[in-house]
């Protein structure tokens, strides 16, 4: 019983990760992502995967330098964005979950605009990204999707609701929330 309720909230009870938190981002997210942000200059994916959000970065017509450190046959591989001197206008990415605050700071640093990230809204949560992230007052807008959208082989919505995280360098102050 407890199993079950643990899978609900979307515990791992399997533990069957993917190796290197490696879960594509799917086209709709990006997709809704550009209907409410309009990015000036360039752009990095930092963790570029098979391409996914890059792709659909592309297919709009945006500059965009694609790495990861994990060598998947799209952009550049072996490239480790917490170790990189590399500079950008902008950078939008799905971090590995385990990373995203070391990414956040990371991004924060090293772009000249906007970060923005695809995370589990649970993000907003944990004393630590409070203390070392949040209250740089950087945040500018949360988008929380409306529906729930399919990840490892799901056909249907997941468990989870995933959000996008955009970080101003040249915001201070709360940020607002809205749904796509």
């Amino acid at each position: 019983m407890l199993q079950k309720h643990l899978s609900i909230v979307g515990h791992n009870i399997h533990n069957d990760r993917v190796k290197d938190d490696f879960y594509p981002t799917p086209i709709e997210a990006t997709e809704k992502l550009l209907q409410v942000v309009k990015l000036d200059g360039d752009i990095w994916e930092c963790a570029c995967g098979d391409g996914a959000i890059s792709n659909v970065l592309l297919q709009h017509g945006y500059k965009v330098y694609s790495s990861d450190l994990i060598d998947r046959g799209f952009g550049i591989g072996n490239e480790d964005f917490l170790q990189s001197d590399l500079r950008a206008d902008n950078i939008i990415t799905n971090p590995p979950f385990k990373l995203s605050l070391e990414f956040a700071l990371k991004a924060l640093k090293v772009v000249r605009k906007k970060a923005i990230f695809f995370h589990k809204l649970v993000f907003l949560e944990s004393q630590k990204r409070h203390d070392q992230l949040f209250s740089l007052n950087k945040l500018q807008q949360v988008f929380v999707l409306k529906k729930r959208l399919p990840f490892k082989g799901h056909k249907n919505g997941g468990l989870m609701c995933f959000a996008w995280f955009v970080f101003d360098v040249n915001y201070n102050g709360k940020p607002t929330i809205d749904w796509i």
